[in-house]
């Protein structure tokens, strides 16, 4: 679950040889994949010392694996974190995190423009076990800073948000948060460790849905929380109960995915900058949200913590749902589906993707029109995809 020190290297090398200088299993070049459940000891008092944690070892898959623990440590790297821990699903990296870290009677702060799925846990979870929680408009930084000051035991942030795009200033929010006693999460998932670290800017915890970026092959499923040890060991402890285990094959191929991570999302990055410019002139898009555009409202705080401005648009389609319905199966580079962070390029509108699991008036009560689109820019070339967009527009 941890390997310090952290190699003060690049991050393009860290993502190439991070986490993966243990012993190689018979000179093998590339972490193996090991499907054993269990791991056995000849000798009961070394068996004893690797259950009790004393020393390095692994017992059960569930709990510690040896191909799901270089894939921890390379994330780790890459945060510039003390340790990591892995899970099934970036949803399961985000409801073990929330559920182990608050208790009945607490109260978390977040923002309305969270991930679907994370707004779920906060309106219709959290509340059955008495964790209230308090959805501050995401523009609003002075409103998410009285709602800490108030009293609350965790600041859960995301940034860029899924699908708006928007940006929260991660140091000032920290620092309010820190102020006021509380634990500072960060769901890191659309920036990827490549274009901002959290933690450096004072984050206390950040997750990733590995699924994305991370992997960047849509092939395996798997989550990830970085930060200090004792922090990630209390998440840890809460999986390794409740089962959310990431499978030593996912865990393989995220490894594999991590290797061109820097190469992807330098790629994207620049191609999501040239669409986002692209559609911003396009007369049937009403409006474009992507942090690289001057215009964009928070643009100052992006450039400012961010080092890219990473490969997912959304973009608005001034006749609602209805043009996206007929906009959509036009696209002939992009895959309509539920998914972003892919090699390939990735389109749907927040009804059947982010906010699936929402009612079109809880989309509407968190700032989300049914006539958005989000693009997630894949690696082709973006004047291959303007092109598209443009038949398809």
């Amino acid at each position: 679950m941890t390997k310090p020190p952290i190699p003060q290297e690049s991050l393009d090398t860290i993502a190439v040889w991070g986490g993966e200088d243990g012993p190689a299993f018979e000179g093998a070049t590339q972490v193996p994949v090991v499907h054993s459940v269990a791991f056995g000891y000849a000798d009961v008092d070394e068996w004893q010392a690797v259950a009790l944690g004393r020393s390095r070892g692994h017992i059960y898959s569930r709990n510690t694996n040896p191909t799901v623990a270089a894939f921890e440590r390379k994330v780790m790297v890459l945060e510039h974190a003390e340790a990591a821990t892995s899970f099934a699903t970036g949803m399961a990296a985000i409801s073990n995190t929330l559920f182990a870290l608050l208790a009945p009677g607490d109260r978390v702060v977040s923002i309305k423009d969270s991930y679907g799925g994370t707004s779920k846990l906060f309106t219709e979870f959290l509340p059955r076990i008495d964790v209230q929680a308090t959805l501050c408009d995401t523009d609003d930084h002075d409103a998410i800073e009285r709602a800490v000051a108030a009293g609350c035991a965790m600041l859960y942030l995301e940034t860029p948000t899924n699908p708006t795009l928007k940006v929260v200033d991660i140091a000032r929010l920290s620092a309010a948060a820190h102020r006021a006693g509380s634990l500072v999460v960060v769901d890191n998932t659309f920036a990827t460790p490549i274009n901002q670290n959290p933690l450096a800017l004072g984050a206390d915890l950040v997750v990733h849905s590995a699924t994305k970026f991370l992997g960047g092959h849509a092939d395996a499923l798997g989550g990830v929380l970085c930060g200090p040890a004792e922090l990630v060991r209390r998440v840890y402890h809460y999986r390794e109960i409740t089962g959310a285990a990431l499978h030593p094959a996912s865990a393989y191929l995220l490894l594999r995915g991590l290797k061109t991570l820097h190469l992807r999302i330098r790629q994207q990055n620049a191609s999501a900058q040239r669409i986002a410019e692209y559609l911003s002139r396009h007369p049937k898009v009403g409006a474009v949200f992507y942090p690289g555009l001057p215009g964009h409202p928070h643009h100052a705080v992006a450039a400012r913590q961010m080092r890219g401005f990473g490969g997912v648009l959304s973009f608005m389609l001034a006749g609602g749902f209805g043009e996206v319905r007929a906009f959509l199966p036009r696209l002939r580079r992009a895959h309509r589906a539920a998914n972003l962070g892919s090699v390939e390029t990735v389109v749907g509108p927040p009804a059947t993707t982010s906010h699936v699991e929402n009612t079109a008036a809880e989309r509407a009560a968190l700032g989300i029109p049914e006539g958005l689109v989000r693009y997630s820019v894949g690696i082709e070339d973006p004047d291959d995809l303007i092109a598209d967009l443009a038949q398809a527009l």
